[in-house]
């Protein structure tokens, strides 16, 4: 599903039109986007949470050259699945058939 879907499915459940739908999918991003940016974290209770990860540096590899190269220290967008998120997750899941 891209933006477009989620912004056309978001309009079908709500009753809105798909330019108020997108407007405020838009608006929602930006605000979890520039909190998150700024070190906040963002809980939606049963969804999820959005923070900001320190990530170190490590030594990593050059896949071409396969020469040592240190890789720098970052920060990363992180997220947690909520409760409910996975359980309606789980509850989905049908193994597939294992091959003898």
């Amino acid at each position: 599903m891209n933006k477009g879907e989620l912004v056309d499915a978001v309009a079908g459940k709500t009753g809105v039109t798909k330019k108020q739908a997108d407007a405020v999918l838009t608006a929602a991003l930006e605000v979890i986007t520039e909190a998150v940016a700024n070190g906040d974290k963002v809980t939606l209770v049963g969804f999820g949470s959005f923070d900001r990860r320190d990530r170190a540096a490590r030594e990593g590899r050059n896949p071409k050259t396969n020469e040592k190269m240190e890789i720098a220290a970052t920060r990363v967008p992180g997220f947690s699945a909520g409760k409910a998120f996975k359980e309606k997750v789980a509850g989905n899941f049908e193994p597939a058939e294992v091959a003898a």
